[in-house]
Formats: structure tokens, C-alpha cells, sequence
């Protein structure tokens, strides 16, 4: 294994500063085992560590960079900004301008409300669908992750998962008796679920392509069924799109499986790699939201300049060619992961959705949390660091999504699949 010494320095003091010395669990390496790697700057779709070694980077800072790291266009919008204050705490024009793009791209998104981060969206968007229906219960999808949100940890994916915890220390029952659970791409369970709980379930929770515990996709019908399920019971339905937002296509998830959600929760691409949330939808829900409804949210720093700025000149650069660049960037990598792992003999399963891929060594397709956990976990930690030695960074846990940009390139490709070939040779030897 690479010797890393600044990176393994850093870290030794970091975790006399900072719980697990990280400010996000998964970063701890605890899936993978061995010492996290420190960054200290990034090109495109590369990273480069303290000791001045250069990644391929396929976390992409978890989904929120499209365009590639420090896109000079990106860099220069946030610069203009933070030359003219970087934060008011009062409405400006970067606002409007970021909210008029979203809502140009989703007809779904009726009205918008700016927040900082997804879990803030998520919270935000739980208490006005209760607001909105006076009902208590939340409905739910084992392997989805909706960000720390306390009623909404249990059985919530790749996060929870890597430290076996069912849901979270300090999070009592009381707070969680009204999440419901079903199982992904399972229609009729949710329909059972939703008949023996009739009239008290708010909403239906949904991340549309699951990206928490591995990358996995709706069935065909699965996502009409939950609208019309939603539609039969009177529920809302709701779509977290922190990750699929404007990554799997120019409309979200809404655009490419051609279903109509109440409300969406929105974050990690809208920031153009600054911190973001932001939850929309009908204009009736919206107008709960206070000052117009009842429903109250608040935010310092809700819609920073800085945040909308990016989040603007991300979007605004991503058009038709961008999103068709990334489906063929994805079709290359999925073809050669796959022939890789056939190639070598191995069980695996290679699934994507437009610029999220994942590998499961398993002998089935992945249709389900259940399903995810058999992946080989042990078998992709030797594959992670025999391709980090190599030079590529893939999420440290079986039970994350890859993520690519834009600045990625055939040749990244290329390499990437003829490296993570020697990769299970190492494991396998």
C-alpha cells in the first residue's frame, strides 16, 4: 500500500481536533480501513493530495461538482460575488436569477425556497407536508438517506450502514414511530402500507435513483406506481433529488422518468459546489411557507451570493451537449467496468444512471437495500485501495454511488477500467 506520509500526519492530528479527525463520517475510511487521504486542491476531474499525488476523482465532492473542480467560469462567478459582499442576509438579484433556472428546468417546481444544505431541505420539507395534510406519518425507503434528519435515520443507507447502526444514538423512539418503511422498487408493499395506515400518512419519500446505498435504479413502472398510489390515498408525493438534481438530466429525475412530484428537495449541484439546499414544488404547498402560510422556516445565510452564484453558472453551463457528453462518458464506463469484471471472472453487477454508476460484487442485480447489502464488502475494500495506489479515487464504501463530470475524459475511461482489471487481479491473486 502507498505511503502517504503528510496525509497520514494530517490525520493523526485531526483526530485529536475532530471526532473520527473528519466532518463526515464516510470519509473516516472505516468501510475500507486504512488512513483517509487529505487533499489540497483539485483540477477538473482530478484531485491532488498533501503528498502532491494526482487521482482521477469519481466522488466529485459526493454528486455536487458536474462541471469539474474549479471551472474557471464557476471560479470567476464566485469571485464577483465575494468582491461585492459574501452575504447580506437580505434578498438580492442572485436569488431570483437562480431560482427563475430551476424553475425554467422543472415544471414540477412551482415555487422555490433556498436553504444550506440538503438535510436542511429535507427537515424543511417534512414539516410542511404535515403542515400541508395534517398528518403525522412519513413513508419512507429502506437504503434511502434523506440527510441527518432524526425521524428519517432508520434504515437510511450507505452512511448508517457502514457503521451497522440501525439508525442513530440519540434519537429516541418517540421521534421515529411515525417513519414508515418499505422496500424499494416494491410497489405493493407500499400500497399495503399505505392501506393499513389510510388517511394518516403526510407523504411518500423517495430518492428516485437511489445513490445511498449503491447506485440503484427505479424499475420501469416503479415510480408511476408510487404517483398513483399517492394519487388513490391522497398523499403527497415527494422527491429527494439532492443527488439526481440536474445530474441525471437537465430536469432532474422528474424530466427523465416522466413523473410529476408534489414537492422535490434540491441541493449539492444548484450550489455549483458550494453548500446548498433548497426544497420547491406546487404553489398551493409552497404558500404554507412562511410569510405566507404558517409554516415556518428560516435561514441566515438561506440563499449566501456566493452559493447562488455557482449554483447559476453550473446550471447555466450545462445544456443538452453537456448532459449528452456525460451519458456517453457513463456508457464507456459501464461497458468496460463490466467486461472487467466478466473478463476477470468476478460476480459483479455494474448499474447506472446517467453520471452515477456503481459496482456490486454480488451474484444478482441490486433492485433493493437487502439486495445491497450482499455485495462483497471486503472484496471492494481491496479494490478501493489497490485503485487508490493506482491513482483513482473511488468512495471509500461499497454502499456509495461514483460520480463523474464533465471534464472527465475518454482516456480517464479507459485508464479507470484498465486499472480497476489489475485491481481485481491484486485482490484475486
Amino acid at each position: 500500500m502507498t505511503l502517504r506520509p503528510k496525509s497520514e500526519a494530517l490525520y493523526r492530528e485531526a483526530c485529536t481536533l475532530m471526532p473520527g479527525g473528519v466532518n463526515s463520517p464516510v470519509r473516516a475510511f472505516k468501510a475500507v480501513g486504512g488512513t483517509p487521504v487529505f487533499f489540497k486542491r483539485a483540477k477538473g476531474g482530478y484531485l491532488f493530495d498533501a503528498d502532491d499525488r494526482q487521482y482521477v476523482d469519481y466522488v466529485s465532492s459526493w454528486g455536487a461538482i458536474i462541471l469539474g473542480h474549479a471551472d474557471p467560469r464557476v471560479v470567476d462567478a464566485i469571485g464577483v460575488a465575494a468582491a461585492n459582499g459574501t452575504s447580506f442576509g437580505a434578498p438580492h438579484a442572485g436569488e431570483v436569477r437562480l431560482a427563475k433556472e430551476i424553475l425554467e428546468r422543472v415544471p414540477a417546481v412551482e415555487r422555490i425556497r433556498f436553504v444550506n444544505s440538503g438535510t436542511e431541505a429535507t427537515l424543511a420539507t417534512i414539516r410542511l407536508v404535515r403542515a400541508a395534510t395534517g398528518r403525522t406519518k412519513i413513508l419512507k425507503f429502506e437504503g434511502n438517506y434523506h440527510g441527518a434528519v432524526d425521524s428519517l435515520l432508520a434504515k437510511a443507507g450507505s452512511g448508517i450502514a457502514t457503521f451497522g447502526l440501525p439508525d442513530s444514538a440519540g434519537v429516541p423512539k418517540s421521534i421515529t414511530q411515525d417513519t414508515l418503511l418499505a422496500r424499494y422498487n416494491d410497489a405493493l408493499h407500499v400500497e399495503a402500507i399505505l392501506s393499513a395506515n389510510r388517511g394518516e400518512v403526510a407523504a411518500v419519500l423517495v430518492e428516485p435513483v437511489s445513490g445511498n446505498m449503491g447506485l440503484v435504479p427505479p424499475k420501469p413502472e416503479f415510480l408511476s406506481e408510487l404517483r398513483r398510489l399517492c394519487n388513490e390515498h391522497d398523499v403527497l408525493l415527494v422527491f429527494d433529488e439532492v443527488m439526481t438534481g440536474f445530474r441525471i438530466a437537465k430536469g432532474g429525475a422528474a424530466e427523465r422518468f416522466g413523473v410529476r412530484p408534489d414537492l422535490l428537495c434540491m441541493g449539492k449541484v444548484i450550489g455549483g459546489g458550494l453548500p446548498v439546499g433548497a426544497y420547491g414544488g406546487r404553489k398551493d404547498l409552497m404558500d404554507l411557507v412562511a410569510p405566507m402560510g404558517p409554516m415556518y422556516q428560516a435561514g441566515t445565510l438561506s440563499g449566501n451570493p456566493l452559493a447562488m452564484a455557482a449554483g447559476y453558472t453550473a446550471l447555466s453551463n450545462m445544456n443538452a451537449e453537456q448532459y449528452e457528453r456525460l451519458e456517453q462518458l457513463g456508457a464507456r464506463l459501464e461497458a468496460g467496468l463490466s467486461h472487467a469484471c466478466r473478463y476477470e471472472s468476478v460476480s459483479a453487477h455494474v448499474q447506472r444512471v446517467g453520471s452515477m454508476i456503481s459496482v456490486f460484487f454480488t451474484e444478482e442485480p441490486v433492485n433493493d437495500f437487502d439486495d445491497a447489502n450482499k455485495t462483497d464488502k471486503s472484496f471492494f475494500a481491496g479494490v478501493f485501495h489497490s485503485m487508490l495506489d493506482k491513482g483513482f479515487y473511488l468512495p471509500p464504501s461499497a454502499l456509495e454511488a461514483w460520480f463523474f463530470t464533465t471534464s472527465h475524459t475518454d482516456e480517464d475511461i479507459d485508464r479507470t477500467v484498465e486499472a480497476f482489471a489489475a485491481s481485481i487481479r491484486d485482490v484475486t491473486a
